[in-house]
C-alpha cells in the first residue's frame, strides 16, 4: 500500500488577493481611522429596554394527569423505627420482606403465599417467586462437644 500512488489534493481557493489587501496600508488606515460624523450619530443613539410584566397563566384545571399511588402503612411491629412508614400498594419494604420470609420459614402452614399476598397487598405470582428464590439465612450453632479445638504447638523459644 505504501507503493500505491497517492491521490492528488483538490486545488486551493485563491486567497492571495485578500492577503495583499489586508497587508496594504490604506486598508489598515481605513480600519483604524475614527469617523467623527459616525461617532456623533452614535452618541445620539439611546436604547431603553423594558420587559413587559410577566403574566402567569393559570391553567384552570389543565394540569397533566398524575398517577396517584395508593399507599399503605407498613406492618412492622417493634421494627417500625428501622424502615419507611408508607409503601405503595403492590410493593414491600426491605424489613417487611425479611419479616414475611422469616414468618413463612418458621410457620409455613400459617403464612401461606395467599395470606402473605392478602396481608401485604401483593400479587400471588410475585409472592410465589419471592418465596421460591429468596431464602433468608439460617444460622446454625454446633454443640460445644462436637467442636474440634485447634491446639497450636508451643512456640519455640529463640535464644
Amino acid at each position: 500500500e505504501i507503493s500505491k500512488e497517492k491521490p492528488t489534493p483538490a486545488p486551493r481557493h485563491r486567497t492571495a488577493r485578500l492577503d495583499t489587501m489586508a497587508d496594504s496600508p490604506e486598508i489598515k488606515e481605513e480600519v483604524l481611522r475614527k469617523d467623527d460624523r459616525f461617532l456623533t450619530l452614535l452618541k445620539d443613539v439611546y436604547v431603553e429596554s423594558r420587559d413587559p410584566p410577566v403574566q402567569v397563566k393559570d391553567g384552570g384545571g389543565e394540569h397533566l394527569p398524575s398517577k396517584q399511588e395508593e399507599k399503605r402503612l407498613t406492618k412492622l411491629g417493634h421494627l417500625e423505627g428501622l424502615d419507611v412508614k408508607k409503601v405503595p400498594k403492590g410493593k414491600i419494604s426491605l424489613v417487611e420482606a425479611l419479616t414475611l420470609l422469616n414468618n413463612h420459614k418458621l410457620q409455613p402452614q400459617i403464612w401461606t403465599a395467599e395470606k402473605i399476598a392478602a396481608e401485604y397487598s401483593l400479587e400471588l405470582k410475585e409472592v410465589n417467586s419471592l418465596l421460591e428464590f429468596f431464602i433468608p439465612f439460617a444460622v446454625q450453632q454446633f454443640p460445644k462437644e462436637t467442636k474440634k479445638a485447634i491446639t497450636s504447638p508451643k512456640p519455640k523459644m529463640l535464644t
